[in-house]
């Protein structure tokens, strides 16, 4: 089989204006003027004018052309030509048009589709000029995250999926049967690992997928999403959500630089994340419960802030909020007694603005031996499983912190989309496990 023509991406078509060139891509749309038609082709880097003169093509290439139909894929040769009014300043003067992959009745048309039929379609809705933007600003926002973490000296550590540890609560977890060793569950976290590692190393993250099996519908919820968590060595609680407030805002930031047009595309108003920069404000839980109070709800001491209380401090505010200090019997065993008010752990929860709710939870590690195995077994919690968790606070302790940021409601919250399950390419959710 002959190879196919050298061709050029849509991206790189703005520095060629005046030569030839082949682009291969899907048909979006046609429209037709007499002899004169129309398409715009897309091919994952760009959207592209492509017009067709009945009177410089020959008649099979101007039928070719008059049939094209929805995501046809095509072969395009023809000249670039200048356009201020097209997508990128260029469009195309066809004058070859090859087909590569006929579509007949694409399924997705023009016409308003339910969310459950297109979900039904992820894998061909994925194509739309909305998804593609979202696809695109997760892009940056998974690289952004990897540069951070890289320009600050941090490494990479790839801690397991398969795990008998329970990092959150028992009743959220996927278990499955291990070989003759019992149950083994997708893990919530990679975090007992990285406290492990974050001895060895110092500064060190992992960054991949995590399962919780909460039957929860909620827009903030899925039963499979990314996280990326971090852990060093040193840091204390007022350390960790230092770390917090430049994480995020150089997320925001890089978004803001490289996918403007994809955030425009998305009609995204980026007043509120221009705004979003150091210091944070930060308010104590306790404190919190009042302002949410004379906001209008009310959240007995001791039990943790719902999505509606989160929505309402957080809208109080002009950028992302840290709440800090929470109940103890309200978060996970790990953490850190506060010595000031023992009632209470050295943690917080950095909330978006906008309605998006907690983005990232953390908190400074429980460093004492015996602390630690008595929350381990006031929770009920196999003691044998956290052996060598344990072991970390008997073979030379140390001051240690971290947290989890959660991808998709940091994709959903910069996109200004209204459910989390739009920022990730296949989600999936207590009632769906296909495409």
């Amino acid at each position: 089989m002959p190879a196919m023509k050298d061709h050029t991406r849509i991206s790189d078509l703005p520095v060629l204006i005046g030569q030839s060139v082949t682009i291969r891509g899907w048909v979006t749309t046609t429209r037709s003027s007499g002899k004169i038609a129309f398409a715009v082709l897309r091919d994952g880097t760009g959207y592209l004018q492509v017009v067709v003169s009945r009177a410089e093509v020959g008649d099979d290439a101007w039928e070719r052309f008059r049939a094209l139909t929805q995501e046809t894929s095509v072969s395009v040769t023809g000249v670039v030509r200048a356009d201020a009014r097209s997508p990128g300043g260029v469009e195309l003067g066809a004058m070859e048009i090859a087909v590569l992959g006929p579509s007949v009745d694409f399924p997705i048309t023009p016409k308003e589709h339910g969310t459950t039929f297109l979900f039904e379609h992820r894998h061909l809705w994925l194509r739309s000029r909305r998804q593609v933007a979202i696809m695109r600003v997760r892009h940056e926002v998974v690289q952004a995250i990897r540069d951070f973490f890289h320009e600050r000296g941090f490494f990479l550590v790839d801690t397991p999926i398969l795990t008998a540890a329970i990092g959150e609560t028992a009743g959220s977890l996927f278990e499955t049967d291990y070989f003759d060793l019992g149950k083994a569950y997708l893990a919530q976290t990679g975090q007992l690992y990285l406290e492990a590692a974050a001895a060895a190393l110092g500064k060190v993250y992992c960054f991949g997928p995590t399962f919780r099996a909460e039957k929860s519908k909620t827009r903030r919820h899925l039963a499979e999403f990314w996280m990326v968590e971090p852990e060093v060595a040193w840091y204390d609680s007022e350390d960790n959500m230092r770390l917090q407030e430049d994480f995020v805002s150089y997320i925001v930031a890089r978004c803001l630089e490289r996918r403007r047009e994809d955030l425009k595309e998305l009609e995204r108003d980026t007043a509120p994340l221009e705004r979003v920069a150091p210091p944070f404000h930060r308010i104590s839980y306790t404190d919190a419960l009042k302002k949410v109070e004379g906001l209008g709800a009310s959240v007995p001491w001791g039990k943790d802030l719902g999505g509606d209380e989160e929505t309402l401090l957080a809208n109080s505010f002009d950028r992302p909020v840290l709440v800090f200090n929470y109940p103890r019997e309200a978060k996970a065993f790990y953490m850190k007694e506060n010595p000031a008010d023992p009632k209470t752990v050295l943690n917080n929860d950095c909330l978006a603005p906008e309605g998006y709710g907690e983005i990232i939870g953390g908190s400074q590690r429980e460093d004492d031996h015996d602390r630690l195995l008595a929350r381990i077994r006031a929770e009920g919690l196999p003691e044998e499983a956290y052996g060598w968790y344990l072991d970390l606070r008997k073979y030379g302790t140390f001051v240690h912190s971290g947290f989890g940021l959660g991808v998709e409601r940091t994709v959903a919250w910069i996109c200004g989309i209204p459910h989390i399950r739009e920022a990730i390419a296949f989600p999936r959710q207590m009632h769906r496990l296909r495409p």
